[in-house]
């Protein structure tokens, strides 16, 4: 994405759309949100990401010659509102809930608050980047809250669907908690590790796997970890690699990290005999790495199988997620300025949670004594919510489930932070290190009910009194037609 032009990186009807407006004389400012409705893979939570690429996207918005000239050659745009175009430049406010943070069905990852051309033409852009990010880093909290505490390396890049998805990817999966990525481009632009050991081709390459093995651990001494699976990992791999390490150990040249690397077979079986191979020679401090089409499942049973392994290089399903391969955020109208006034605006639909919640609006999170996530409350935006005063919160759609919580039982955090003031950025994006270490605080925030990967307890995301009643007049007057 760095130094690329992705005006174009939209859909041919927000165009379309744009003249239309344009032509009608029409463009007054909106309000859009960005938000999913459903979590991923089953979650009881999402990680927001791609805000950065959000920013580095508005920043550089803007028609190019050649642009202009591509969109005059398919005969659909009149030359006064190509005209229009080639002065183009985003001049609207968006507000967003900060990289890493844990989110929600229904609320707003991101706000655009602009004239309704400009605010159509980043819709496409913003979920592309928005979405996929997320995904990722979701996947990759499971995949690392399955591990445990064990380090998990992004092993993804050449599954990946192409060079952006393997690159931001690796991003969004170091933000989710993995300790560092093989997709040494990645390290390179987020300043994160890359890791990573040798390919079975090594070890193929000699004449046999012991050279292969010693030439290997000589060259890396700080961090000797030793595919043992390309021949016979208990009968050849694993006698070879200790035999590596008795060497060094003699010469008094022991590596500073040192262990194996298993990429196939029956993990739990072969790292439980790997172990005891290594422990009985008095290398009960080597590592085993695991590889090999692992997912957060696969982890998860594998700890159950107490499989003696203390890292594990996670790639193909997490940087897919392969059981979701998509988001599902969507990118709706709530509301039309007014004579100075934000008018509401609802899509209705057959499907109960495909209703958007109108207005210009905010998110508070409610966190219980323990600091813990009670609820969201997604509320309009000049509403406050008083600590000091008594909460009700109640289910939007079985309004008769309530909860009252008393001053002293919960603290309030806004969640949305002004990203763009008037078109200029208004916002410093930490690093990816530091985004990654919100998340892990964000992470805490949950209770353990809300973090398993099966059938987890789910977060509320409720409406305060002022929305809903908003949202009910909106919807009454469009069934009585009053």
């Amino acid at each position: 994405m760095d130094n690329r032009n992705l005006t174009l990186l939209t859909d041919f009807y927000e165009l379309t759309m744009m003249q239309g407006y344009y032509k009608n004389q029409t463009d007054p400012v909106v309000v859009f949100d960005a938000f999913y409705r459903t979590n991923p893979s089953g979650n009881g939570y999402a990680i927001t990401c791609g805000l950065e690429q959000v920013i580095d996207y508005i920043k550089n918005l803007h028609f190019t010659y050649d642009d202009i000239a591509y969109l005059r050659s398919l005969k659909m745009f009149d030359e006064e509102f190509l005209d229009y175009l080639s002065g183009f430049h985003f001049t609207g406010d968006i507000y967003a809930i900060p990289e890493g943070s844990v989110v929600f069905p229904m609320e707003p990852l991101v706000k655009v608050v602009a004239p309704i051309m400009q605010a159509q033409l980043v819709e496409t852009a913003i979920l592309n980047i928005i979405n996929h990010q997320s995904l990722i880093a979701t996947k990759a909290a499971r995949v690392c809250y399955a591990a445990q505490g064990d380090p998990v390396m992004e092993f993804g890049l050449r599954r990946a669907q192409g060079p952006d998805a393997g690159t931001y990817g690796a991003r969004a999966a170091v933000i989710g908690g993995c300790v560092g990525t093989s997709n040494v481009l990645a390290a390179q632009m987020f300043d994160v590790p890359a890791l990573g050991t040798h390919a079975h081709s090594w070890i193929m390459s000699f004449p046999d796997e012991l050279t292969a093995f010693r030439t290997y651990a000589n060259m890396y001494p700080e961090n000797a970890t030793l595919l043992v699976d390309t021949y016979d990992t208990l009968r050849s791999g694993v006698p070879h690699a200790i035999q590596v390490f008795k060497e060094m150990r003699d010469a008094g040249k022991m590596p500073v990290k040192y262990g194996i690397r298993l990429d196939s077979g029956d993990l739990a079986y072969l790292s439980k005999e790997a172990r005891k191979m290594l422990d009985a020679e008095g290398f009960t401090d080597a590592v085993i790495v695991a590889s090999s089409d692992l997912d957060e499942h696969l982890i998860d049973s594998l700890k159950t199988q107490k499989a003696a392994i203390g890292s594990w290089g996670v790639g193909t399903k997490m940087i897919t997620s392969a059981d979701c391969p998509a988001f599902g955020g969507v990118y709706k109208l709530a509301a039309i300025e007014k004579d100075g006034v934000f008018e509401p605006k609802i899509k209705l639909s057959e499907n109960t949670w495909k209703v958007t919640n109108p207005g210009n609006k905010t998110v508070f999170r409610i966190y219980d004594e323990q600091h813990k996530i009670k609820a969201d409350l997604i509320a309009l935006a000049d509403e406050t919510v008083d600590e000091n005063d008594k909460l009700l919160l109640f289910d939007p759609i079985e309004t008769w489930k309530k909860t009252l919580l008393q001053p002293g039982e919960f603290t309030v955090r806004e969640m949305m932070v002004p990203v763009f003031k008037g078109g200029v950025c208004v916002y410093q994006s930490p690093t990816v290190k530091e985004i990654k270490a919100y998340c892990q605080q964000e992470l805490n925030t949950l209770w353990e009910e809300s973090r398993r990967l099966v059938n987890p307890h789910e977060v509320h995301v409720d409406l305060s009194a002022k929305l809903w009643d908003i949202k009910t007049e909106l919807l009454d007057t469009f069934h009585t037609g009053m």
